[in-house]
């Protein structure tokens, strides 16, 4: 089931599924509790381009933050639930606008039924997660071992638990550290649903490693037409997930807006600090919204020929560099003008 037919599931007032553009999540690392230091979080991964937030509720004080957090912040906050289920009733009570749970730890099926009759009464939607770390011990011999058909099978008994409460509201998350299991997982899962899916790489390690990881994983499933919703899960700033969701996005035509900022790998005929340069210009195009490719080339073999096809761009020679825009060069700056030359540029920028 591609994500033009998936159904429509609204967290908040955001709305996923059925078409509507691949939203971009992400989660707090404060104690929830603190919501001084979780509105500020918060806020600043709002204001990277976090669309979705999710934030873990371990116990009754966490769950009852939410109300106090909702008042202060701009996007949709799901509340993470493990092994206890009062937690998921006093946080839907609490104002979160999704809930997090897997079905299978958080007790037996009169606790599932009592989380479904809370989310019912506010119409709150369930994110029925699975990881493969915690796939099942009969599920693990039936398939003998940890496999993507194991996974699947998992997620959809749960759902299918809840269905049987007669409840239907549910996103799917199914989540292995295994690039390629995750992959073939998403696959099995979409011939078999049309809830809208949350698809990420989970534990997928630090900024470098994550990183490559997410992305292959990633642009593997949502190139295929699966996943309504994303996290790009990484030991870090979140605020890094954010820059590299959107970059992956984008990368995949699934995003518009934001400035492109393509750079060559430098060689010895480099005679400016482009390294130093292109930190910068991506530093710097992160504050527009502009739909553009932006060029920082470091010499005179590819550099203008690379810098023209771009919509703006810089081709370095020795200690300067030519500024070059929509194909045509404008003029020659000195190395220690060039970026206040390109900031001017983009501060006037007229499609």
């Amino acid at each position: 089931m591609t994500r033009e037919h998936t159904k429509t599931v609204k967290i908040g007032d955001r709305i996923i599924g059925g078409g509507n553009p691949v939203l971009i999540q992400s989660m707090t690392n404060t104690r929830t509790e603190d919501v001084k230091a979780t509105v500020a979080q918060i806020k600043e991964l709002t204001a990277a381009g976090c669309e979705i937030i999710r934030c873990t509720v371990p116990a009754l004080e966490a769950a009852k933050a939410i109300s106090e957090i909702k008042k202060q912040i701009t996007i949709p906050l799901v509340a993470d639930i493990h092994f206890d289920y009062k937690m998921a009733i006093a946080a839907i009570e609490n104002g979160a606008d999704k809930i997090r749970i897997n079905p299978g730890n958080i007790g037996g099926r009169d606790k599932v039924e009592a989380v479904v009759k809370a989310a019912r009464e506010r119409n709150i939607p369930i994110r029925v997660g699975v990881n493969s770390g915690s796939l099942e011990k009969e599920l693990v011999e039936k398939y003998h071992g940890v496999t993507a058909e194991g996974i699947v099978e998992s997620a959809l008994d749960k759902v299918h638990m809840i269905e049987d409460l007669d409840y239907q509201n549910l996103v799917i998350s199914i989540k292995s550290s295994d690039v390629m299991m995750c992959v073939r997982a998403h696959e099995l899962l979409a011939g078999q649903t049309d809830y809208p899916l949350h698809v990420g790489i989970t534990e997928s390690g630090t900024i470098i490693s994550g990183n490559i990881k997410s992305a292959i994983g990633l642009a593997l499933i949502l190139n295929q037409g699966i996943g309504d919703t994303i996290r790009v899960s990484l030991t870090g700033d979140p605020v890094e997930e954010i820059k590299s969701a959107k970059l992956i996005l984008r990368t995949l035509g699934l995003r518009k807006g934001g400035i492109e900022v393509v750079s060559c790998p430098t060689c010895g005929r480099t005679k400016i600090d482009l390294i130093g340069l292109a930190n910068q210009v991506e530093t710097l195009a992160a504050g527009y919204s502009l739909d553009i490719k932006v060029a920082v080339m470091g010499c005179a073999v590819n550099g203008p020929g690379e810098a023209k096809e771009a919509d703006i761009g810089i081709a370095g020679g020795i200690g300067e560099g030519l500024l070059i825009k929509k194909g045509e060069i404008i003029k020659k700056v000195p190395e220690d003008k060039l970026l206040a030359v390109l900031k001017e540029e983009l501060d006037n920028w007229q499609e």
